[in-house]
């Protein structure tokens, strides 16, 4: 069945594993998704994650938990939708929680966290904040 919003498939089926303490979740594959999955290594919200190319090529992202499997993401928000797309310019990045948090956005330059969007004076499109 096709899913009319990819993006919000991908935070939601990661939602759903970290609700439910799964230690990896499958993902069907695009290069937007694994941008996104690069972002979360990057900023320590995931443990890794692989490419599996056999059949129908999946992410398999490996979730990150602490101590009483507590986990290393709080929540996930999509902030641009197929039906209300939100585009933000270099000097209106929301920081997320003060800092804490990560907004990633798609520039002309690819995929990137909002922090380096603005040291590289870009806007685009704001995808989610994770935090």
């Amino acid at each position: 069945m096709p899913v009319t919003d990819p993006i919000a498939d991908y935070l939601t089926r990661i939602r759903n594993a970290v609700a439910a303490c799964h230690p990896e979740v499958d993902i069907p594959h695009s290069k937007m998704k694994l941008a996104l999955a690069k972002i979360m290594k990057d900023e320590g919200y995931i443990r890794d994650f692989i490419l599996l190319t056999e059949g129908h090529p999946v992410i398999r992202i490996q979730l990150k938990y602490g101590v009483e499997d507590e986990s290393a993401l709080r929540g996930l928000k999509r902030e641009s939708r197929p039906g209300l797309r939100r585009y933000v310019g270099a000097d209106s990045i929301p920081r997320v929680l003060g800092g804490m948090g990560v907004a990633v956005m798609s520039t002309s330059k690819g995929i990137m966290t909002g922090r380096k969007a603005k040291q590289q004076k870009l806007g685009g499109e704001l995808l989610c904040s994770i935090w």
